[in-house]
């Protein structure tokens, strides 16, 4: 993979060009991704900005994202040829920072379940994971070094983990939301894609003009909360290997970790997020659902036609269960600095009929709290497995800092 960090250390030092970086990356993706099927649509003419702490930075945007100069497509024949006039918030983040937007990363339609025809980097007969498939394809297999995804159950952190790259949902509206087709505007957040948890952090600090989230990790040992997240069912074997190998990692580099149990109303929060959810995506395309029922993929079609009926009330009732979830999970924040648990449920699943099950990741989306994915194993077939490490709302610097001290430790099991 390419390091982001890495690339900047070069292009300052004079030993890479930006352009040169740029270059690279195109002809990575001439060489793969015809295979990996990761981008709708690049520009093989890109060329890196004069400046900004991202000049030579190559970027992979999700297709639900707004583009000025590339269609927004949105995984959907109904969008087919869709050309926005402006970029998403996001992206002029991006391009302020001097970053190459260098094309369009495939998505489930609408950023839903129905998959895309993207292969898994690391075994072409697995799911890469969705919805933010291509972005994590991308990273994963070199083409890139920064990719945006979106996340509104699993969708940064589950790819992430099946595809074995970093990646962060920052907390919520960290990024802006503004051009970003919406399904759930109470979920939907905007997360990056990289090779390792300092990149994203760069990339992040890039982004936001926020230097906090450069933190130095080496420096900081956390205390850290496991939680087994009983609520959402039991992992799968590779999944509860991983996190034993993560949690035996970070006390070996003398971490603390004890075990917190949820409160109940959590675990309550954790079963309303689909009402959330689907009342939302009811809201959001409600002009798709009346003009182009027939157009929307069959999975997602079928998701829809079943909560037509969700009742204002029951909606009501499940924002006010999240509300009082948020408040009880800022507390268990009072004895551990970070909480860590299962990315997945396990190893990405075999063939492209499913992009997995979002189960472990959708709590926190609804909680709004900052999570990064870690690679911390390969099952047999290549197949890698992460962990996430979670902070409090609006502590995104902590969860880089303990995501990258989770990551070091692995580096020296």
């Amino acid at each position: 993979m390419i390091s982001l960090a890495e690339l900047q250390r070069r292009i300052d030092r004079g030993d890479l060009s930006a352009d040169a970086a740029i270059a690279q990356s195109l002809e990575a993706i001439g060489a793969q991704d015809e295979t990996i099927g990761a981008f709708v649509c690049h520009d093989p003419r890109a060329r890196a900005a004069g400046a900004g702490p991202l000049r030579g930075i190559a970027v992979g945007i999700k297709d639900i994202i707004d583009t000025a100069d590339f269609p927004t497509e949105m995984g959907s024949s109904i969008y087919r040829g869709w050309q926005p006039r402006a970029d998403a918030s996001v992206v002029e983040m991006l391009r302020r920072a001097g970053a190459t937007i260098i094309g369009k990363t495939t998505t489930t339609a609408f950023a839903s379940r129905d998959p895309t025809a993207t292969l898994n980097p690391r075994n072409h007969g697995h799911t890469p994971g969705g919805s933010s498939s291509g972005s994590a394809a991308a990273v994963a297999a070199g083409m890139i070094p920064l990719a945006l995804g979106t996340q509104t159950g699993g969708s940064v952190i589950r790819p992430a983990s099946f595809c074995g790259v970093a990646a962060i949902k920052p907390s919520y509206r960290l990024l802006p939301t503004v051009g970003v087709k919406c399904y759930s505007w109470m979920l939907d957040t905007v997360g990056l894609f990289a090779a390792g948890v300092e990149d994203l952090a760069h990339g992040l600090s890039a982004m936001t003009n926020r230097p906090e989230l450069l933190g130095d990790a080496a420096k900081t040992t956390p205390r850290i909360g496991l939680v087994m997240q009983e609520f959402a069912g039991a992992p799968e074997g590779s999944s509860g290997q991983a996190l034993r190998i993560a949690v035996a990692a970070v006390e070996r580099a003398g971490a603390s970790v004890r075990t917190l149990a949820m409160p109940e109303i959590v675990a309550e929060a954790w079963r309303i997020h689909p009402v959330v959810q689907e009342f939302e995506a009811h809201q959001a395309l409600a002009w798709e659902y009346r003009t182009h029922h027939d157009e929307i993929p069959p999975l997602m079609r079928e998701k829809l036609d079943e909560n037509v009926g969700i009742k204002p009330a029951t909606y009501d009732e499940a924002r006010a269960i999240a509300n009082r979830a948020r408040r009880a999970l800022a507390k268990s924040f009072d004895d551990v600095d970070v909480l860590l648990t299962f990315s997945a449920p396990g190893a990405a699943p075999k063939g492209l009929a499913s992009t997995g099950d979002a189960r472990f990741n959708r709590l926190w989306t609804l909680m709004g709290v900052p999570c990064v994915n870690i690679p911390a194993d390969v099952t047999d077939g290549g197949l890698p497995v992460g962990v996430q490490i979670i902070a409090g709302f609006g502590d995104d610097a902590r969860a880089l800092s303990a995501a990258r001290f989770v990551e070091e430790a692995l580096a020296r099991r």
